[in-house]
């Protein structure tokens, strides 16, 4: 079992290099705007996983997830060049669905605030149903219903 921070360290390095070099040594033309957002390493150093994010529609994302795959291989050697590691970890590319996610929230948020400000409204203009206080107030014992007690005992 490996360290899980040399993992960690290790993600972040191999999402830097698969950066760098999407930007500098890609030159394919299906690769859209595609932003790393994040890898994540094996304990065991074999495998990583790194999420990226494509500006633009479902044909864009669909052009640049077939370039990152064929360009998997270049990615990889240099990934093995710059890190230095005994066995250079295997590639896998995922789409990253949190910006989906996060707009998503958004609308829900939105569409929340919308519907309490509507309730407020109601409730600004709303009467109570029944009395105006609803709760009986103990009685008072007057002098009279003490002398009344007094006679019955």
């Amino acid at each position: 079992m490996v360290d899980v921070a040399r993992a960690r360290k290790l993600a972040v390095r191999i999402r830097e290099i698969v950066a760098a070099t999407l930007e500098t040594q890609v030159k394919d033309p299906r690769l859209g705007m595609v932003t790393i957002t994040d890898a994540k390493v094996t304990p065991d150093l074999r495998e990583a996983t790194v999420y990226y994010t494509v500006y633009g529609d479902d044909v864009a994302r669909q052009e640049s997830a077939m370039a990152l795959e064929s360009a998997k291989g270049v990615l990889r050697s240099t990934v093995g060049k710059q890190t230095g590691v005994r066995y250079t970890p295997s590639l896998a590319f995922m789409a990253d669905v949190i910006p989906e996610t996060t707009g998503r929230l958004e609308e829900l948020i939105a569409q929340a605030r919308a519907e309490d400000a509507r309730v407020q409204e109601i409730a600004s203009s709303a009467a109570p149903a029944g009395e105006a206080d609803p709760y009986k107030a103990p009685r008072v014992a007057d002098e009279d219903d003490l002398d009344e007690h007094e006679a019955q005992a």
